[in-house]
Parts: structure tokens; C-alpha cells; sequence
């Protein structure tokens, strides 16, 4: 009986026939056990039906949001204005509350004005404890 060699060939390739499975595997995956996480965004309470509440001017604290970041500050029926960045409202609003603890923060956003200043107001007007705010679009008189 004469034993036969037999020669192994050993391929130095990678065999590639199931990659795509194994990619598309992967793939599947990665995409079922992913969690993206949910925008939480702002927590605004909306009233449950809408009425109008007449609101004296002296308990409201007007906020003008400007295109360009400027918040300009308002007390009431007053003519006197005072221009700041959103940053300041926080203390602005602490010192007003403490007079009046019926204020209400009237938030009026021109029309023009980047979303981000307007949060920036609101971040500002929630660091302070200001439950009372009213938002507005500012109308060009």
C-alpha cells in the first residue's frame, strides 16, 4: 500500500464569500440595540383653556429679544428702557421679584432674532425661579 502525500495548499487569502453577511449582521445589530436619547427641550406648562386675564401693567416685566442678542428691559407702563445681554436677566429678575411677587415676565422675540437668544433668556428667566412667563412675538409698531 503505498501512502499517497498529499500537498495542502494554504491560501494566504482571507476568504471574502461571507463578508457581506457578517457586515450586514453587524449592521442590523448595532442599529436594533442603539438608544438614541430623547430631546427633553424646554417644559412649558400651557394653560388648559385659553382665556384672557387682564393683567395690570405694573406686574409685568417686559423682555424685548433683539435680532442681534440685545434684550432690551421694560418695567410696566414705563417708558424708561434698558438694554442688556441675556445673561444679566437673571439678576434683573431676582431684585424685581423680591418688590413684586406677582411679576410676570413678558418674553417678546422679534421676528428676526436667532432661537438661541431667546432660550438664553428663558435658561436665564428658569435659573431665577421665574414660573410666570408669557411668550410673544414682538410686532413692529
Amino acid at each position: 500500500m503505498a501512502i499517497m502525500n498529499k500537498k495542502s495548499k494554504v491560501s494566504d487569502e482571507i476568504p471574502s464569500s461571507s463578508m457581506a453577511d457578517i457586515a450586514f449582521l453587524l449592521l442590523i445589530f448595532f442599529l436594533v440595540t442603539t438608544v438614541f436619547p430623547r430631546d427633553s427641550g424646554l417644559r412649558v406648562v400651557l394653560p388648559e383653556e385659553a382665556e384672557e386675564v387682564e393683567v395690570s401693567q405694573r406686574n409685568v416685566l417686559h423682555l424685548q429679544i433683539q435680532p442681534n442678542g440685545v434684550v432690551v428691559v421694560r418695567y410696566g407702563d414705563s417708558e424708561d428702557e434698558q438694554q442688556m445681554t441675556p445673561s444679566a436677566i437673571e439678576a434683573i429678575w431676582r431684585s424685581e421679584v423680591a418688590q413684586n411677587p406677582n411679576l410676570i415676565a413678558a418674553v417678546k422675540t422679534h421676528p428676526d432674532a436667532a432661537h438661541q437668544h431667546m432660550i438664553a433668556v428663558l435658561d436665564a428667566l428658569q435659573l431665577a425661579g421665574a414660573e410666570r412667563i408669557s411668550l410673544q412675538l414682538l410686532e413692529e409698531t
